[in-house]
C-alpha cells in the first residue's frame, strides 16, 4: 500500500468516525433538548388529499424532508383503514423504517362524544374504540377527539364530560390517553375545556391544546394565551398552530416566544406539534418556517428552563 492509499483509506475511517460522532452529538443534543418538533399530518393536508403524497409516506416526508423524528396523524387520511391490520402494519414497518415516532392520531367525523341524546353519545364513545386500538397498535400514545356537544354551557359540560370518561375507561384498558383539542365552538373557551376536565377527573383523559383553535363562533374569539395557560395543566401534547411570516421569521398571528413560555411555565417538556395551516408559503416551505421559528424559541428560552 502506498502512501496515497494509505491516506485515502484512513480518510474514509477518519471521516466515518467524524460522522458517528456527530451523530452521536446530534442525538445527543435533541435528546435533551428542552422540547423536541413533531409533524402533525395536517399541515400536508392539501398535499395528501392532493394526491401528491401518499399517506403511507407520511413517515418518510417527516423525517428526509424535514429532519423531524416524529409524526401525529390525522384519521382523515386513512378513514376506512382504522381496523385493515395490514395497512397498520405498512404503516408502523415505514415509521419504523424512518426511525419514526408515531405520538398520537388526530380524530374526526365520529359523532359527538358529548351528544344530548343518550344512544348517540355511546355509539360516538364506540366509534372512536377502532382508533384506540389502532394507535395501541401503531405505538401512540393518545388519540386526539373533540368534545362537541348542545345546550347550555353547563348541560354542555356534563354531558362532554360523561362522554369522555366512557371513552377515557376504554383508552385506559389499553394503555393508551384521550386528549381533547381547543376545535371549535365551546371546546375554544379554555375556562370551559379545563372544567371539562376537572368533571372528568381521569389520568387517562388530557389537553392538547392548540394556538390557534380560540375562535367559538363566528368573530367571538377566546384570548389565545388564557385559553392555552388554562389548558396546560391537563396537556399532553402540544399543537404549534401556524400561518403566515413576517420578515423576521416570527407567525403575524400568534407570538410563539409568549406561546412557549406559557407551555414551558406549565412544566411541559414533551413533543411540540406543527401545524401549519398558512396560504402565503407552500405546505412544505410553511413547515421549514415553523420549524425555524421553533428552533428560535427554544434556543432563546433554553437558558431559563431545565
Amino acid at each position: 500500500m502506498d502512501r496515497r492509499e494509505f491516506l485515502k483509506l484512513t480518510g474514509y475511517s477518519l471521516g466515518g468516525l467524524a460522522l458517528i460522532s456527530n451523530h452521536s452529538i446530534f442525538a445527543a443534543t435533541e435528546e435533551k433538548a428542552l422540547y423536541k418538533i413533531s409533524l402533525a399530518e395536517w399541515s400536508l393536508n392539501k398535499s395528501i388529499f392532493g394526491g401528491k403524497i401518499d399517506h403511507l409516506d407520511f413517515a418518510k416526508v417527516t423525517r428526509q424532508e424535514f429532519g423531524l423524528d416524529a409524526i401525529e396523524y390525522v384519521n382523515q387520511m386513512f378513514m376506512d383503514k382504522a381496523t385493515d391490520k395490514a395497512y397498520l402494519k405498512e404503516m408502523k414497518t415505514r415509521a419504523d423504517g424512518e426511525g419514526v415516532t408515531s405520538l398520537l392520531i388526530m380524530c374526526d367525523r365520529e359523532g359527538k362524544l358529548g351528544d344530548p341524546d343518550e344512544k348517540k353519545r355511546q355509539e360516538a364513545v364506540n366509534n372512536h374504540h377502532k382508533w384506540v386500538d389502532a394507535a395501541k397498535y401503531l405505538g401512540c400514545h393518545s388519540i386526539r377527539v373533540n368534545a362537541a356537544s348542545e345546550g347550555s354551557f353547563d348541560e354542555q359540560m356534563k354531558l362532554a364530560a360523561d362522554g369522555l370518561r366512557r371513552l377515557s375507561e376504554y383508552g385506559d384498558s389499553q394503555g393508551l390517553n384521550v386528549i381533547v383539542e381547543n376545535h371549535g365552538g365551546l371546546s375554544s373557551n379554555g375556562a370551559w375545556l379545563a372544567g371539562v376536565m376537572k368533571l372528568v377527573d381521569h389520568p387517562r383523559c388530557g389537553t392538547l391544546p392548540d394556538f390557534g383553535n380560540f375562535r367559538i363562533q363566528g368573530d367571538e374569539w377566546y384570548d389565545r394565551y388564557k385559553g392555552v395557560t388554562e389548558l396546560m395543566p391537563y396537556a399532553k401534547a402540544v399543537s404549534a398552530k401556524s400561518h403566515e411570516f413576517n420578515e423576521d421569521g416570527d407567525d403575524v398571528t400568534t407570538d410563539f416566544m409568549k406561546m412557549m413560555k406559557i407551555v414551558l411555565d406549565a412544566g411541559y417538556r414533551g413533543y411540540v406539534g406543527i401545524e401549519y395551516e398558512g396560504s402565503q408559503l407552500g405546505e412544505k416551505e410553511g413547515i421549514h418556517a415553523t420549524i425555524k421559528l421553533l428552533e428560535k424559541c427554544r434556543d432563546a428560552l433554553t437558558a431559563n428552563y431545565k
